[in-house]
């Protein structure tokens, strides 16, 4: 189950986050995971409930994007969804296609609450981490 080392790694970069911006804790979370990642939204969720238990997202809500599967056709120049399991351009049936999105795992935002009163909140977004 690889989704707790994913999890580790993702918690460590809100850690980090949350100290660049002097912030006192993460209150939500947004991850994009691809259909094609490998990584099963509801075991990262059953570990982002354990390891978050004494960190700075110990209260922090997980929500976890599906993106859809979107090739591109070399052929048609066409870029389609597609079902996971048939990656084939679905407007000329050609098999020899390029993925464009479904296999992402990304960090996509962060919020946090402020460390004091005079300043609500803030959030990163779309930060490289």
């Amino acid at each position: 189950m690889h989704e707790f080392s994913i999890c580790q790694s993702v918690l460590e970069q809100v850690e980090q986050m949350t100290r660049r911006h002097h912030a006192r804790r993460a209150t939500r979370i947004i991850l994009s995971v691809g259909p094609l990642s490998g990584v099963v939204d509801t075991l990262l969720q059953r570990a982002f409930d354990v390891l978050r238990l004494g960190s700075v997202a110990e209260t922090a809500v997980l929500d976890i994007h599906t993106p859809a599967v979107v090739v591109a056709c070399p052929s048609c120049k066409k870029e389609s969804r597609v079902p996971t399991n048939r990656l084939v351009c679905p407007n000329c049936q050609q098999w020899q296609t390029t993925l464009v999105s479904g296999d992402e795992l990304m960090l996509l935002r962060i919020e946090f609450a402020a460390n004091t009163l005079s300043v609500n909140s803030h959030s990163v977004e779309n930060e490289h981490v």
